[in-house]
């Protein structure tokens, strides 16, 4: 088996000081790539490293973290376009469903032990043989949180993403969730199916049916640019800086 790259994130450095103790007993060794004691830093640092396709194999992740906790890490991880195996560490075994709930490959209760720890690296070295089919299932999905619940919505069903008041939602032709991420975040990750259209709404291309000058909510301004979206019906203001890229992405669609 080949050495796997293990990044730790747990707020208690006695727990990573145990963990990386454990790793380098294990066979064959891990190496650890990163140690985090809050999952903020951590969620950058992995934004990174997946961009330049250098992330970790896996994560031991803690559940129970100030700020931003183990479960809502695990959801955006998820957003990856390579994401690590995740296996969960927690002093509480009732977490073991959630944990599943958001793709975790394994979770350890602490005290961690070596035996444990050891079944969990060779479940992920499977994993990693059978990598390439598991991504396909897992791409292109926007992880949201509803009443509690964590929701994996294909981004194929996204019609297009709204900014309004400081808050991004997510709509398809019958839901809207909100989102974590920027507009920015998202029209980089989403690619080219999806075209800004305005600095607060990100459309898919698919989704524009017309192109057409409308009246503006703001009487001053008079009319304005807007495309509506199908099959909703929906309006939505285009910028005049955009207008001739929507109406190109259009084709004949105006």
């Amino acid at each position: 088996m080949t050495t796997l790259t293990v990044a730790l994130i747990d707020d208690e450095p006695l727990a990573r000081l145990r963990l990386r103790t454990l790793l380098a007993q294990s066979d064959p060794a891990c190496e650890v790539v990163g140690e985090f004691g809050e999952s903020v830093a951590a969620l950058l640092w992995l934004r990174e490293q997946d961009a330049v396709g250098q992330g970790p194999d896996m994560i031991l992740l803690d559940i129970q973290m100030p700020g931003l906790d183990g479960m809502v890490l695990a959801a955006r991880l998820r957003e990856l376009r390579d994401p690590p195996a995740i296996v969960f560490v927690t002093a509480h075994a009732e977490h073991a469903v959630r944990a599943f709930d958001v793709a975790a490959l394994d979770y350890l209760t602490k005290p961690v032990r070596l035996e444990r720890l050891q079944a969990s690296l060779d479940r992920v070295q499977r994993w990693r043989q059978t990598r390439p089919r598991l991504q396909a299932l897992d791409a292109d999905v926007v992880v949201v949180q509803d009443r509690g619940r964590m929701l994996r919505i294909p981004v194929a069903d996204v019609l297009y993403f709204k900014a309004e008041q400081k808050a991004v939602t997510l709509h398809t032709a019958t839901e809207v969730h909100p989102v974590s991420e920027s507009l920015t975040e998202l029209e980089s990750r989403v690619g080219a199916r999806f075209i800004r259209v305005h600095r607060n709404a990100l459309v898919a291309r698919r989704a524009m049916k017309a192109l057409q000058r409308r009246p503006d909510d703001d009487e001053e301004a008079g009319e304005t640019w807007a495309v509506q979206i199908m099959p909703t019906q929906v309006w939505l203001a285009v910028s005049r800086r955009q207008v001739t890229a929507v109406r190109d992405a259009m084709g004949d669609c105006h």
